[in-house]
């Protein structure tokens, strides 16, 4: 009787190519982790000078999903409610964040980007672009599409 190991045909984790490979996408993708903690460093500066680079993913979560609680948000960073609430007052300090009574419930808060904050964010995202686009410029609309099928491949096959 033979085992699952004796009759798959892909090569171990350790061994070959297919282990070159997965070294390189860690490598890779840990680049990637430290420029993308760099540029988000640099996006909350442009955005405020004084916008922690935390409180700027859930600005820009709250820019996206348009007014929600904050019990939402800290399920959606999986971040205790505390921190949130602390991220949330500093963000109101900087005008990026109002809070309103909820509709649904008057003894709730939606949080909600401020209509500043909004355009604040979509400036930095516009230059971002550009200066993405120059970076980019030698890469064609095709090979550009096709990163983007093969990075997102990648974040669903990690879900």
């Amino acid at each position: 009787m033979s085992t699952m190991a004796e009759t798959d045909p892909r090569p171990t984790p350790g061994d070959g190519p297919r282990a070159e490979s997965l070294r390189g996408i860690e490598h890779e993708v840990g680049v990637l982790i430290r420029r993308i903690k760099r540029v988000i460093g640099v996006r909350a500066h442009a955005v405020h000078p004084d916008l922690q680079p935390a409180s700027y993913l859930m600005l820009a979560h709250l820019a996206d999903v348009g007014p929600t609680r904050s019990s939402a948000i800290a399920g959606a960073f999986d971040v205790d409610k505390g921190a949130i609430s602390r991220q949330v007052q500093h963000l109101v300090d900087l005008g990026l964040v109002d809070r309103v009574p909820d509709p649904a419930d008057g003894r709730a808060t939606l949080v909600s980007a401020s209509a500043d904050a909004v355009r604040r964010m979509t400036d930095v995202s516009t230059k971002r672009r550009e200066w993405l686009d120059e970076r980019l410029e030698d890469w064609s609309d095709a090979d550009l599409a096709g990163f983007v099928e093969v990075l997102g491949r990648y974040n669903a096959a990690l879900d």
